[in-house]
Parts: structure tokens; C-alpha cells; sequence
């Protein structure tokens, strides 16, 4: 088990090697920061897009949340830490594309699919059902074809809340725009912890396949 005292521990690491050996490019990020890419992804803790990009600080714009999920774009309520966050990486980072990775056994999906929190209460389950109500149209997709149980019904979910962010994104004025004059791309991916593979998803054809 990782505690806070590991962590520092790894910190003391990270200052003794790889920040001594990188001191150059951490001089130039004290400058800036010039990512390309953006990636929206889950806070599963097994699912690092650092990691499975094999990146070093600087190259990506990271946000994480319960299952890598993207609201529409709204004036009112209270969900804009990732259009916030989306905002300030197309408008000011100016990020040439956006990246929503999904992957395998993501609780947040599974979740979505079983409604195994609904009608909870804040602190019970209720934030968590107040976050993934987001996928309650996709959720009776899913059902309508593969059921609500099994693993074919919960990497249905899983690419289906791929899909979902990729539209809400395209909810956004500002993401709309880029696309249409081509200076923003957006990608759909789909990472599985089981085997390690990340699948890329086909717009065109709805299908998911190995990178």
C-alpha cells in the first residue's frame, strides 16, 4: 500500500535522479507549457495516460475524472471543472487535438450500467449518480442490446461513454469551430487494463480497434 510517507519518499527519488538529469527541460517548463495534445481520461487509478503514452511532462494536458466524461456545454448548473479545463486548452493552449480515452473495467461505466447508485445520497453514492446520470441515454442503449450484466455489456458502456464525451464535446462552440477549419482534431480510444492493448475508435464505422 502507497502511503503519504511513500510519496515523499518518491519525491526525494524523482529530486536525486530524474529532475537532476532533466534540469534543462525543467528550466524550459518553468517558462511554459505548450502541449499539443489533450487527453480526457478516468481517475481509475490502474489507467495513467502518462504512462501508457509513454510522455514526459510538458507533452499532454490531462484531465481526469469517473469515467473520462465530458458534459454538454451549459451556462447554468454547477458540472464546468472539465469545460473549464477543456476551455483553457483549446482557447489558450490552443491544443491542435483532444484525446477521450476510455478503458476496461472503469467502475464509473459499470456504475452507469447497473444504476447501482441511484437514488443515493450525497456522501452514499449520490455525487457519483449525479455524474454518470450523464450516460443514462446511452445506458438504455446498451441495455437494449446486450443486456445489463456480463463483459460484453460493460465494454459496450465503456465505448458508449467514449462516444458521449466526443459528442458533448462537440456541444462546444469553441471545439465546433476548430474542428470545421481544421485546426482541432478529436479522437475516441479505449485502453484495456487486462491486456495492456488501446484500442482507437473509427467515427465512421462506430467500431473500436487495436492501435
Amino acid at each position: 500500500m502507497t502511503l503519504f510517507t511513500d510519496l515523499i519518499a518518491g519525491y526525494r527519488r524523482f529530486r536525486d535522479s530524474h529532475w537532476q538529469r532533466e534540469r534543462a527541460r525543467w528550466s524550459e517548463l518553468a517558462e511554459g507549457q505548450s502541449p499539443k495534445v489533450m487527453i480526457i481520461a478516468c481517475s481509475d487509478s490502474r489507467v495513467d495516460p502518462t504512462q501508457i503514452f509513454d510522455v514526459s511532462p510538458g507533452e499532454i494536458f490531462v484531465v481526469r475524472n469517473v469515467a473520462a466524461l465530458v458534459p454538454p456545454f451549459e451556462t447554468g448548473g454547477g458540472r464546468h471543472g472539465v469545460s473549464a479545463a477543456l476551455e483553457f486548452a483549446v482557447t489558450q493552449l490552443e491544443v491542435e487535438e483532444i484525446v477521450v480515452m476510455g478503458h476496461g473495467m472503469c467502475g464509473g461505466c459499470q456504475a452507469a450500467l447497473t444504476a447501482n447508485f441511484a437514488d443515493a445520497a450525497p456522501g452514499e453514492g449520490g455525487f457519483i449518480a449525479h455524474w454518470i446520470d450523464l450516460l443514462d441515454e446511452a445506458r438504455e442503449t446498451v441495455i437494449a442490446e446486450h443486456g445489463s450484466k456480463g463483459d460484453t455489456a460493460v465494454h459496450a458502456m465503456e465505448h458508449e461513454a467514449i462516444k458521449v464525451s466526443l459528442a458533448n464535446l462537440r456541444s462546444f462552440p469553441f471545439v465546433t469551430d476548430r474542428e470545421a477549419d481544421g485546426r482541432l482534431k478529436l479522437h475516441g480510444a479505449w485502453f484495456a487494463i487486462s491486456s495492456g492493448m488501446l484500442h482507437t475508435l473509427d467515427e465512421e464505422t462506430g467500431a473500436f480497434s487495436p492501435a
